[in-house]
């Protein structure tokens, strides 16, 4: 999976002609040096590619064992390559000291034997490009007696159960900083810096006090399957804002207080990520007002392949019977919120279900967004819609480059009582032409949960697998784990596949872990597991890799069968889990304690991933626009540019 040594070999010209852009990052400071060596080395890039986060290097350190501590940190989008680095300790306050002989260059992850472990220790890396050592990156500190556990723990302030957790660089210096939900009634949100200090709380007032998941509050954010929030870099200024969407009555984190003429008018409003302070407010259009306020599902995408893109997806009930689907794009300059267009569903037949996609199907830079049974591009227009296919409703859906040995990206969508039996199908997501369906003979088809992943290396590409009937393990039947690529039975015991839930890329090999939570209430136990296609078994009885409870975690809302965030925030391009204790005092982040030589440039960095983590609905896994699974290649850097200026 690591480049080898050939193929730097064979790059050594261009890193040698890098090396003096790069070399200025020493001048730019500690924690600015490790992105602008990346932004350095990537001089190809012009003012048209997508403009990214610009991260640090995100180290963590959690103790592996009683005497290990595995030391993990990113691989930029935009390092040169041949980057390698060296890992650095301070012990109780002392100087800091190289743990490795030779830069590393292969994963970017390192596990210290040598700490004394009863002692404080701090870990920072330091690039090394070209044999000559960069600035450092900030540290992470690992407590003296710290517990044997893969956790990194948030403190948060007392509150009410939360269901989501978003993630953003709020105040601009590299690092993650966390905005999540309070249930409570009236509803809240908060925002935390990355090592838990309190930034602001906004109260969502008396019109988010009717949580109904279908026709709630004008306020109400965070039920069924609409959001109504999300947070990134939306001006590229290197400071991400938090959008949401409001109703009279809500007080921002700066005490101000927003006002409409009525109950049910609402507006988008862009906060300050740092105060909480609306820096920009428009109206939701009224086409479909006299129906009431409508649920919102947020997310962001480059839909013009450079700057973002806040896409607002947003319904309410006609009368007691069908309902009302608006899509619109807005941009926010960092003055004002504009609206780019608007899509308007009306009598048209386009099927929507429990997830936005937004995502490049035609490669050609610019985000598409989709629905699971129709896609519009980014100019709001309607590329195709699936329903002629005999397409419905569904409550999952999936796009990812599923079979590597065909060009482009492919769907992967269930189907929820479906009256001519079809259970799941998988087409491509740039035409929409069928590839293959599912189904049955016998009444009553309901695919209620599916799920795709690369967790069989047997096969080429990735697999899929669903379930017919009620989404629980005695009344829900499964329909089988198939290779995609070749519509073939993985396991031919149908019984035998794993539960569709969602994915996790966590013990550093390319194929995915899974993270699971019993769909019965008074045994969630959620755990992260792993398929073993040598030794299959029943969903309740996959090995497991990490159980949460033993590290007093709790699932979304305290008995949800979801996390409150899946994805890659921290340390390498293995993905953590993100959960909270029993109080909602603190979050519980799981993240890997195994070491790799998988070198992959972090997740985040990754156009179709970071879209992702900014999408809730259904939560559902985050996908690459590269194959990643076993036999992947190695995949090629993004065509992206930092946002900035910081500070």
């Amino acid at each position: 999976m690591a480049m080898t040594a050939r193929d730097r070999r064979g790059r050594t010209r261009r890193l040698k002609a890098l090396t003096l852009c790069v070399l200025t990052g020493l001048a730019l400071g500690a924690t600015a040096s490790a992105p602008a060596l990346a932004q350095a080395g990537a001089t190809g890039r012009g003012p048209d590619a997508r403009v990214m986060e610009r991260l640090d290097r995100g180290v963590v350190a959690v103790r592996s064992g009683e005497r290990e501590v595995l030391v993990s940190w990113r691989l930029l989008g935009l390092d040169p390559e041949g980057i390698g680095f060296d890992v650095e300790r301070s012990t109780d306050g002392g100087p800091y000291r190289k743990l490795n002989r030779k830069p590393l260059t292969g994963g970017t992850n390192h596990v210290d034997a040598t700490a004394d472990l009863s002692r404080t220790n701090r870990y920072r890396v330091r690039p090394v490009l070209d044999r000559r050592p960069q600035a450092p990156s900030r540290a992470f500190t690992l407590a003296a007696g710290h517990a044997v556990e893969p956790v990194v723990r948030v403190p948060l302030r007392p509150g009410g159960p939360i269901k989501f957790v978003w993630v953003g660089d709020l105040d601009g210096d590299g690092a993650y900083d966390y905005v999540l939900d309070r249930q409570t009634a009236p509803q809240k949100l908060e925002a935390y810096r990355g090592d838990g200090t309190f930034l602001w709380e906004m109260d969502l007032g008396p019109n988010s006090t009717n949580q109904n998941n279908i026709e709630g509050g004008s306020a109400t954010i965070d039920v069924g399957h609409n959001d109504g929030v999300t947070v990134y870099d939306l001006d590229s200024d290197g400071r991400a804002e938090v959008a949401v969407r409001v109703a009279d009555g809500v007080t921002f984190g700066d005490g101000s207080k927003h006002a409409e003429s009525d109950a049910v008018r609402q507006s988008i409003a862009v906060l300050d990520g740092r105060t909480g302070a609306p820096k920009a407010v428009a109206p939701v259009p009224d086409d479909y007002l006299s129906d009431g306020p409508m649920y919102a599902r947020f997310g962001v995408g480059h839909l013009d392949g450079t700057t973002p893109s806040l896409v607002a997806y947003m319904k309410n009930r006609i009368g007691n019977g069908g309902f009302n689907l608006m899509y619109s794009a807005w941009k926010y300059d960092g003055r004002s919120l504009t609206n780019q267009w608007k899509f308007l569903r009306g009598d048209q037949d386009l099927p929507d279900g429990h997830n936005t996609r937004i995502v490049d199907v035609d490669g050609d830079g610019k985000d598409e967004v989709g629905e699971i049974g129709f896609l519009l591009n980014g100019d709001g227009t309607l590329r195709y819609s699936l329903a002629p296919q005999g397409i419905i409703h569904g409550d999952r859906w999936f796009v990812a480059d599923i079979d590597p040995a065909r060009p482009g990206l492919e769907g992967y969508g269930i189907q929820q009582d479906h009256p001519g039996g079809l259970l799941d199908y998988y087409y491509d997501a740039a035409t929409g032409a069928m590839i293959w369906k599912h189904g049955t003979d016998t009444p009553g088809a309901d695919a209620g949960r599916g799920m795709v992943a690369d967790i069989d290396p047997r096969f080429p590409g990735m697999e899929t697998w669903s379930i017919n009937g009620k989404v629980n393990y005695e009344q829900g039947r499964p329909n089988g784990l198939h290779n995609a690529a070749t519509n073939r039975l993985a396991e031919p015991d149908t019984t035998k596949q794993p539960w569709p839930h969602m994915g996790v890329w966590w013990d550093g090999d390319p194929l995915r872990e899974l993270f699971n939570a019993d769909p019965f209430p008074d045994r969630r136990d959620a755990r992260i597991e792993k398929w073993d296609p040598s030794a299959p078994a029943q969903p309740w009885a996959l090995p497991r890799v990490v159980t949460a409870s033993g590290h007093g975690a709790v699932t979304a809302l305290g008995n949800s069968v979801y996390p409150h965030l899946v994805g890659d925030i921290l340390g390498d391009w293995r993905e953590e889990v993100v959960l909270t204790s029993a109080a909602f005092d603190e979050l519980v982040i799981l993240t890997t304690d195994r070491p790799t030589g998988t070198r992959l440039y972090t997740l985040a960095h990754n156009p179709a991933y970071r879209n992702g983590l900014t999408l809730k609905g259904y939560l559902q896994s985050s996908n690459v626009d590269y194959f990643l699974g076993h036999g992947m290649t190695t995949p090629p850097q993004p065509s992206i540019r930092y946002a900035g200026p910081r500070g």
